[in-house]
C-alpha cells in the first residue's frame, strides 16, 4: 500500500503561517486571538493549529468530535471554523473532569452555539453511531495504554476503545492523531508510564488494525533534536517534543 508523505516546509510558505493573512475559516478562527483564551493562544506555536486542521482538511459545515479536549483550545478554533451549519462536541473523559472546567466550557458554548461537551468515564466512551465527520486527538492516544490508580485509569484494551471511534464515525470521516514520539521497541505500556510516549508504528498499527486507513502522514511537528528518552514533562522538551502527525480515514 503507498501512502501519502507531506512534509511542510513552514518556512517557504508564509500563507500557512498563523501570522497570516485570515484568508481561509481555519486562518481566521486562529488569528480571532480576542475569541481565544488567552492560555490557549500561548500554545499556537508548538501546535501550529492553522497548518495542521489545513492538513487533516477541516471544512465548513462538518460535525467534528474533539477527543479530550475540555480545555477548549481546539473548540475555541474549531467552532468558528466549522460555522452555523457544523459543530464541535468535546469529549472529556470524566476522570479529567470538574466543576471549573465544565462551567467555562458552558460559558464558552453559550457564546459559540454550535459547541458542546460531554463526558464519559474514560474506559467507556459514550460515542453515538455515525455521527461525526471529522475526530481530532491531540497528545493523548498514548493514554489509552496508561494504567494509574491514583487518576482513576484502569487498564484499557486499544482495540476495544478504537472499535468504538470506528463506529462513531461516517463513513468517509477524517480522524486526526497527534502524539509524543517514543523511541522503537519496547513494551508501549511501559513506555507510556514512564515517559508518556508511543512507538508511531504502534499507534498506526492500532487504526489500521481498526478499519481506518491512513491517508497521510505530515513532518510538521517533528522535532529531530528531541531526546525520546526523556518524559514529555520534562521542562528540557516540554512543549517542544517530537511529534508524529497522522490523518487517518473511515472508509465510505
Amino acid at each position: 500500500m503507498k501512502h501519502l508523505t507531506i512534509a511542510l516546509a513552514l518556512a517557504a510558505m508564509p500563507a500557512l503561517t498563523n501570522a497570516a493573512p485570515s484568508s481561509t475559516p481555519v486562518a481566521a478562527a486562529v488569528a480571532d486571538q480576542a475569541a481565544r483564551s488567552r492560555d490557549n493562544v500561548k500554545l499556537d506555536e508548538s501546535r501550529k493549529p492553522a497548518q495542521l486542521l489545513t492538513f487533516l482538511g477541516l471544512k465548513p459545515g462538518m460535525r467534528v468530535l474533539d477527543l479530550f479536549g475540555g480545555n477548549r483550545y481546539w473548540a475555541e478554533i474549531i467552532a468558528p471554523a466549522v460555522g452555523a451549519r457544523g459543530q464541535v462536541i468535546v469529549w472529556q473523559p470524566r476522570q479529567f473532569m470538574n466543576e471549573k472546567r465544565a462551567a467555562e466550557f458552558a460559558a464558552f458554548a453559550a457564546k459559540r452555539g454550535n459547541a458542546a461537551i460531554m463526558s464519559s468515564p474514560f474506559e467507556a466512551p459514550a460515542f453515538a453511531p455515525n455521527s461525526y465527520d471529522f475526530a481530532l486527538m491531540n497528545l493523548d492516544y498514548h493514554d489509552l495504554y496508561w494504567e494509574n490508580a491514583k487518576n482513576g485509569i484502569p487498564r484499557q484494551d486499544p482495540d476495544v476503545w478504537l472499535k468504538k471511534l470506528y463506529a462513531a464515525m461516517r463513513p468517509g470521516a477524517v480522524i486526526g492523531i497527534v502524539d509524543h514520539v517514543a523511541a522503537p521497541g519496547g513494551d508501549t505500556r511501559v513506555t507510556v508510564d514512564k515517559l508518556h510516549r508511543i512507538d508511531p508504528a504502534v499507534l498506526r498499527a492500532d487504526f489500521e488494525r481498526a478499519g481506518f486507513k491512513l491517508e497521510a502522514e505530515s513532518d510538521l511537528l517533528r522535532n529531530p533534536a528531541d531526546d525520546h528518552s526523556l518524559g514529555v514533562f520534562d521542562e528540557n522538551i516540554r512543549g517542544k517534543t517530537d511529534r508524529a502527525v497522522f490523518k487517518f480515514r473511515k472508509p465510505r
